[in-house]
């Protein structure tokens, strides 16, 4: 039982996913907050293009 639970302690590969998951989650963030910072400029030039072409 010492020798199973000194094994599981030992085990690193766990680590490696959460640090993958933590890294994978701070870029979603950042994608988001630039996409809701730009969103509002882009609708503007987007709406003002659409009205020249009509």
């Amino acid at each position: 039982m010492r020798q199973l639970i000194s094994r599981f302690l030992a085990d690193q590969s766990g680590a490696t996913a959460i640090e993958y998951c933590l890294i994978a989650t701070g870029i979603a963030f950042a994608i988001i907050a630039t996409v809701q910072g730009i969103g509002p400029q882009l609708n503007t030039k987007f709406s003002s293009v659409n009205s020249s072409l009509k």
